[in-house]
């Protein structure tokens, strides 16, 4: 019984440095990440967007991650624009008007990992929420934006930093 206990602490201990168990796979030797500012491209343009989203990036790099920030220079860099930020009347009532509104917004990511330009990507992410039709935009959109920003920088946060 002792041997198979050890045998299982060896075997975790041997295979703790391949694999963790939150999916991040992020190399020894990235030390560093630079984030750039996210400009908004798209054809409205929400005047907080870009600030926001950019500092979503950062923050979640820095707190779930070991890389440090580096204004420029950094072992992975992330850049790109926002390209939609649309509002859509969803779900048709009998009477001509909608019951949800959908905000939706996307971003392109150019991402380049300076360690191993294989590993390099670019990709749009697009997420979106509903709103009850009965409210205006201007009253649901600062939390819209909050927690579509959310869901968006966790997507290139995995795509980054995951096996999938």
């Amino acid at each position: 019984m002792r041997t198979v206990t050890h045998l299982s602490l060896i075997m975790i201990l041997l295979f703790s440095g391949c694999y963790t168990f939150n999916g991040n796979r992020i190399p020894d030797e990235i030390e560093s990440v630079t984030v750039n500012f996210f400009a908004n491209q798209s054809t409205f343009v929400a005047p907080s967007l870009s600030q926001s989203f950019t500092e979503a990036l950062k923050d979640k790099m820095a707190a779930e991650t070991r890389l440090y920030l580096k204004d420029r220079g950094g072992d992975w860099e992330f850049s790109g624009a926002i390209v939609t930020y649309q509002n859509t009347p969803m779900a048709p009532t009998g009477n001509e008007t909608t019951a949800l509104n959908r905000l939706t917004i996307g971003v392109k990511v150019d991402f380049v990992n300076h360690k191993n330009e294989q590993e390099s990507w670019n990709q749009t992410f697009t997420r979106f929420e509903d709103y009850e039709s009965s409210k205006s935009l201007a009253e649901v959109e600062g939390e819209l934006i909050r927690l579509i920003t959310i869901q968006l920088v966790d997507d290139i946060y995995l795509k980054a930093a995951s096996d999938w």
